[in-house]
Protein backbone atom coordinates (compact mmCIF):
# COMPACT_ATOMS: atom_id res chain seq x y z
CA UNK A 1 0.00 0.00 0.00
CA UNK A 2 1.92 2.64 -1.56
CA UNK A 3 0.03 5.30 -0.42
CA UNK A 4 0.35 4.43 3.51
CA UNK A 5 3.97 5.64 3.06
CA UNK A 6 5.15 8.49 4.58
CA UNK A 7 6.42 10.05 1.16
CA UNK A 8 2.80 9.42 -0.44
CA UNK A 9 0.78 10.77 2.99
CA UNK A 10 3.27 13.73 2.65
CA UNK A 11 2.01 14.19 -0.98
CA UNK A 12 -1.24 13.10 -0.39
CA UNK A 13 -2.20 15.35 2.32
CA UNK A 14 -0.42 18.97 1.49
CA UNK A 15 -2.63 19.25 -1.78
CA UNK A 16 -5.83 18.16 -0.38
CA UNK A 17 -8.62 20.66 -0.24
CA UNK A 18 -10.58 19.98 3.11
CA UNK A 19 -14.38 20.49 3.26
CA UNK A 20 -15.26 23.83 5.38
CA UNK A 21 -18.06 24.06 7.59
CA UNK A 22 -20.30 27.02 8.37
CA UNK A 23 -19.13 27.92 11.69
CA UNK A 24 -22.62 29.22 13.51
CA UNK A 25 -22.92 31.69 16.40
CA UNK A 26 -22.46 29.11 19.47
CA UNK A 27 -20.18 26.63 17.81
CA UNK A 28 -17.20 25.91 19.47
CA UNK A 29 -14.46 25.27 17.47
CA UNK A 30 -11.30 22.74 18.21
CA UNK A 31 -8.25 21.24 16.69
CA UNK A 32 -6.33 18.15 16.98
CA UNK A 33 -2.78 16.93 15.81
CA UNK A 34 -2.23 13.98 13.68
CA UNK A 35 1.62 13.17 14.46
CA UNK A 36 2.82 10.39 11.86
CA UNK A 37 6.28 8.48 12.21
CA UNK A 38 7.50 5.64 9.98
CA UNK A 39 6.69 2.60 11.36
CA UNK A 40 7.54 -0.93 10.57
CA UNK A 41 4.16 -1.45 9.01
CA UNK A 42 4.40 1.52 7.09
CA UNK A 43 3.43 4.25 9.00
CA UNK A 44 2.39 4.88 12.88
CA UNK A 45 -0.08 7.65 14.41
CA UNK A 46 0.28 9.16 17.71
CA UNK A 47 -2.95 8.52 20.37
CA UNK A 48 -3.22 9.51 23.60
CA UNK A 49 -5.72 8.14 25.87
CA UNK A 50 -7.68 10.66 28.13
CA UNK A 51 -7.65 10.68 31.71
CA UNK A 52 -11.09 9.49 33.25
CA UNK A 53 -13.24 12.76 34.21
CA UNK A 54 -16.21 13.35 35.54
CA UNK A 55 -17.92 15.35 33.21
CA UNK A 56 -16.24 15.33 30.37
CA UNK A 57 -17.85 13.65 27.05
CA UNK A 58 -14.72 11.85 25.92
CA UNK A 59 -13.36 10.82 29.63
CA UNK A 60 -11.55 7.50 29.40
CA UNK A 61 -10.90 7.72 25.10
CA UNK A 62 -8.65 7.28 22.94
CA UNK A 63 -7.73 10.66 21.05
CA UNK A 64 -5.47 12.51 18.87
CA UNK A 65 -3.80 15.14 21.41
CA UNK A 66 -5.52 18.74 20.85
CA UNK A 67 -8.28 20.84 22.26
CA UNK A 68 -10.50 24.37 22.32
CA UNK A 69 -9.34 26.96 20.51
CA UNK A 70 -8.35 30.18 22.48
CA UNK A 71 -8.90 34.01 21.53
CA UNK A 72 -5.09 33.80 22.35
CA UNK A 73 -4.50 31.40 19.37
CA UNK A 74 -3.06 32.83 16.07
CA UNK A 75 -4.83 30.06 13.76
CA UNK A 76 -6.86 26.43 14.30
CA UNK A 77 -3.27 25.09 13.75
CA UNK A 78 -1.80 26.63 16.55
CA UNK A 79 -4.11 25.14 18.33
CA UNK A 80 -3.84 22.08 17.89
CA UNK A 81 -0.07 23.00 18.40
CA UNK A 82 -0.45 24.40 21.97
CA UNK A 83 -2.87 21.66 23.27
CA UNK A 84 0.15 18.92 22.11
CA UNK A 85 2.44 20.48 23.51
CA UNK A 86 0.00 21.11 26.91
CA UNK A 87 -0.93 17.70 26.58
CA UNK A 88 1.77 15.63 26.15
CA UNK A 89 4.82 17.70 25.99
CA UNK A 90 5.34 17.26 22.53
CA UNK A 91 7.06 20.98 20.57
CA UNK A 92 5.71 20.35 16.90
CA UNK A 93 7.34 23.21 15.98
CA UNK A 94 10.78 22.00 17.17
CA UNK A 95 10.26 17.87 15.94
CA UNK A 96 7.72 17.98 13.33
CA UNK A 97 6.68 18.86 9.79
CA UNK A 98 3.43 20.09 9.23
CA UNK A 99 1.94 17.96 6.17
CA UNK A 100 -1.46 19.85 5.50
CA UNK A 101 -5.20 19.98 7.19
CA UNK A 102 -8.13 16.88 6.35
CA UNK A 103 -11.98 17.39 6.92
CA UNK A 104 -13.24 18.63 10.10
CA UNK A 105 -15.55 16.51 12.21
CA UNK A 106 -18.76 18.10 13.66
CA UNK A 107 -18.82 16.74 17.10
CA UNK A 108 -22.14 16.56 19.04
CA UNK A 109 -21.78 14.26 21.82
CA UNK A 110 -24.68 12.28 23.36
CA UNK A 111 -26.09 14.15 26.52
CA UNK A 112 -24.87 17.72 25.92
CA UNK A 113 -26.34 20.66 23.91
CA UNK A 114 -22.81 21.09 22.09
CA UNK A 115 -22.45 22.05 18.56
CA UNK A 116 -18.63 21.76 17.61
CA UNK A 117 -16.64 21.48 15.00
CA UNK A 118 -12.62 19.99 15.37
CA UNK A 119 -10.24 20.21 12.79
CA UNK A 120 -7.36 17.62 12.02
CA UNK A 121 -3.61 18.82 10.98
CA UNK A 122 -1.12 16.37 10.14
CA UNK A 123 2.21 16.16 11.02
CA UNK A 124 5.31 14.29 10.13
CA UNK A 125 7.92 13.48 12.90
CA UNK A 126 11.61 14.83 11.66
CA UNK A 127 13.14 13.55 14.62
CA UNK A 128 14.07 9.84 15.48
CA UNK A 129 12.96 9.71 19.14
CA UNK A 130 10.68 11.73 20.87
CA UNK A 131 10.13 11.83 24.44
CA UNK A 132 6.58 12.76 26.55
CA UNK A 133 5.63 14.32 29.68
CA UNK A 134 1.79 14.20 29.72
CA UNK A 135 -0.22 15.96 31.86
CA UNK A 136 -3.05 15.31 33.79
CA UNK A 137 -5.15 15.04 31.24
CA UNK A 138 -3.46 12.22 29.46
CA UNK A 139 -2.98 8.65 30.65
CA UNK A 140 -0.87 7.69 28.50
CA UNK A 141 0.20 8.16 24.20
CA UNK A 142 0.61 4.86 22.52
CA UNK A 143 1.66 4.80 18.65
CA UNK A 144 -1.12 2.57 16.16
CA UNK A 145 -0.19 1.55 12.84
CA UNK A 146 -2.33 3.00 9.49
CA UNK A 147 -1.53 0.15 7.89
CA UNK A 148 -3.53 -2.32 10.20
CA UNK A 149 -5.84 0.40 10.75
CA UNK A 150 -6.74 0.38 6.67
CA UNK A 151 -6.50 -3.28 5.87
CA UNK A 152 -9.07 -4.05 8.69
CA UNK A 153 -6.66 -6.66 10.86
CA UNK A 154 -7.11 -3.80 13.69
CA UNK A 155 -10.80 -3.49 12.94
CA UNK A 156 -13.25 -4.52 16.14
CA UNK A 157 -15.93 -3.74 18.19
CA UNK A 158 -16.38 -2.29 21.23
CA UNK A 159 -18.44 -2.12 24.32
CA UNK A 160 -19.40 1.50 25.49
CA UNK A 161 -21.21 3.27 28.01
CA UNK A 162 -22.76 6.60 26.57
CA UNK A 163 -25.45 8.12 28.01
CA UNK A 164 -26.33 5.95 30.54
CA UNK A 165 -26.29 3.13 28.39
CA UNK A 166 -24.41 0.05 27.06
CA UNK A 167 -23.82 0.60 23.21
CA UNK A 168 -21.27 -1.24 21.33
CA UNK A 169 -19.56 0.69 18.20
CA UNK A 170 -16.46 0.10 15.69
CA UNK A 171 -13.05 0.60 16.38
CA UNK A 172 -9.47 -0.12 16.07
CA UNK A 173 -7.54 -1.78 18.53
CA UNK A 174 -4.52 -0.36 19.73
CA UNK A 175 -2.57 -2.00 21.99
CA UNK A 176 -5.25 -2.83 24.95
CA UNK A 177 -7.24 0.43 24.05
CA UNK A 178 -9.95 0.93 21.48
CA UNK A 179 -9.89 4.02 19.00
CA UNK A 180 -13.86 4.52 18.51
CA UNK A 181 -16.41 7.57 18.29
CA UNK A 182 -14.75 11.01 17.06
CA UNK A 183 -11.65 9.42 16.54
CA UNK A 184 -12.57 6.88 14.58
CA UNK A 185 -14.22 9.09 12.24
CA UNK A 186 -11.00 11.13 11.74
CA UNK A 187 -9.05 7.81 10.65
CA UNK A 188 -11.70 7.26 8.11
CA UNK A 189 -11.60 10.44 7.08
CA UNK A 190 -7.52 10.60 6.47
CA UNK A 191 -8.17 7.26 4.62
CA UNK A 192 -10.33 8.98 2.04
CA UNK A 193 -8.49 11.95 1.93
CA UNK A 194 -5.30 9.81 0.78
CA UNK A 195 -7.67 7.90 -1.46
CA UNK A 196 -11.30 8.83 -2.33
CA UNK A 197 -12.22 5.35 -3.14
CA UNK A 198 -11.41 3.72 0.25
CA UNK A 199 -13.68 1.60 1.63
CA UNK A 200 -13.72 0.87 5.41
CA UNK A 201 -12.98 -2.91 5.99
Amino acid sequence: MAFLKIEQIRRSISTYSPTQYPVRKKTTQAAVSIVLRPGKKDTDALFILRATKDGDPWSGHMAFPGGHYEVSDDSLRHTAERETWEEIGLDLTATAQYIGQIDPVRANPRGRNLDMIVTPFVYELTVPEVSFNPNYEVADVLWGSLREMHEGSSHTMGEFVVGGQTVNYPGYAVDDEIVWGLTYRMIDLFFTALDPGWVER
